[in-house]
């Protein structure tokens, strides 16, 4: 894999994702909630829903960066700058949260059949499209065009997936502790900054690149 991408690239890439990922999102606190009144297991099915459609949103959101990259190198320079102004926007927006989730828990409805739970999962991955901006925005800066495209493109994709998964676990099991944690503004505020924080280091660099 590490012949395939830049590892300075990636060290800045996977914790800034981890970052993004692990702040509370729909995704994350409805993983939270189904975990504590379902179990992990039937929580697995919402989950893999989820996982497809961040992957058909990543993928598609690849695609179309890569048809730039090879096709118009001036207008992809022009959108890792945008993207990078946006991270910037992004991380600014996350530091001047007052810390509230994003979802109420008590509120949370959902049918436990697994195909309910998998169809759950995967609409609310895709149909947000703050979550589209967010990978075009987020892809192009992280992509070194000295590579060949396909395969780092690949292995981000990859990444993208195995920390949205590793942080929706984290939520599934995290049960009464995470909750009391996540309910505190405080602490939601702090991830938010932490993230936020990336964003516009990312944003800087890329401009300084």
């Amino acid at each position: 894999m590490f012949d395939y991408i830049n590892i300075s690239i990636l060290a800045i890439f996977i914790p800034t994702f981890f970052f993004v990922s692990i702040t509370p999102g729909m995704c994350m606190t409805l993983s939270l909630s189904m975990g504590m009144s379902i179990g992990l297991k039937k929580t697995m099915y919402m989950m893999i829903g989820e996982l497809l459609g961040v992957g058909l949103v990543a993928t598609s959101s690849v695609i179309g960066v890569a048809a730039i990259m090879l096709n118009h190198p001036t207008i992809f320079l022009v959108l890792k700058y945008c993207g990078g102004a946006y991270l910037i926007y992004l991380g600014v927006t996350m530091w001047l949260s007052r810390g509230k989730m994003a979802l109420n828990l008590e509120e949370c409805s959902f049918n436990v059949s697994k195909k309910n739970l998998a169809i759950q999962g995967f609409v609310t991955a895709i149909a947000n499209p703050k979550g589209w901006a967010f990978f075009i925005a987020l892809l192009p800066p992280f992509i070194d065009e000295n590579l060949a495209y396909v395969p780092q493109l690949a292995v981000l994709i990859f990444l993208i997936l195995l920390l949205e998964f590793s942080c929706l676990i984290i939520y599934a099991t995290g049960g009464t502790t995470l909750r009391k944690l996540l309910q505190n503004s405080s602490n939601v505020k702090l991830l938010n900054k932490i993230a936020g924080s990336m964003m516009i280091g990312i944003g800087i660099w890329l401009a300084l690149t």
